[in-house]
C-alpha cells in the first residue's frame, strides 16, 4: 500500500516538473531516466530478477530511442550525425546487455550517455533561451 502511494506521489511529482519544463529540461530528465534504469537493470541481474532487469532495460531502451527521434537532422548537421549514431550504438549495446545478463555492457552505455548529459547540461541558460527564441519555440513545453 505504502509503495503505491509513494508510485503515484512521484508520478504526479513528475507530470508537475515537465509542464514547467522548457526542452532542454525535458532531454535533460529523458536522459536522467534512461541513466536511472540501467542503475535499477544492474541491481535486478545482481539480484537475479529477469523479469524486473528486462523491464528496466527495456524502459532505457525505449527513452535512448525517444532521444534519437528527436534530433533535428537540418540543425544539427555533423553534431546530429555523431549523436544518432551514438544512440543506434547503445540501443544495440543494451540489447547485448539483455541477451547476456551483463553488467557492464550497461556500465558502457550509462557512461556514453552520462557523457552526453554532463555536456548538454553545461549548456548555459542564455544559449538556451536564445536557441528556443530563434527556432519560434516557447520556453516551456508545457
Amino acid at each position: 500500500m505504502y509503495n503505491a502511494k509513494v508510485k503515484n506521489y512521484q508520478k504526479e511529482a513528475l507530470k508537475t516538473r515537465v509542464a514547467g519544463a522548457d526542452r532542454y529540461e525535458i532531454i535533460q530528465m529523458l536522459m536522467a531516466g534512461a541513466i536511472e534504469k540501467m542503475v535499477m537493470s544492474k541491481v535486478a541481474i545482481e539480484r537475479k530478477h529477469m523479469e524486473a532487469k528486462a523491464e528496466h532495460l527495456s524502459k532505457a531502451t525505449a527513452i535512448i530511442e525517444a532521444l534519437r527521434g528527436c534530433l533535428d537532422f537540418k540543425v544539427g548537421g555533423e553534431v546530429t550525425d555523431n549523436l544518432y549514431a551514438l544512440y543506434s550504438y547503445m540501443i544495440d549495446r543494451l540489447v547485448d546487455a539483455t541477451i547476456k545478463n551483463d553488467p557492464t555492457i550497461i556500465d558502457e552505455v550509462s557512461g556514453l550517455l552520462k557523457e552526453i548529459k554532463s555536456a548538454w547540461d553545461a549548456i548555459p541558460h542564455d544559449i538556451k533561451e536564445k536557441t528556443l527564441s530563434e527556432n519560434g519555440l516557447d520556453a516551456h513545453a508545457g
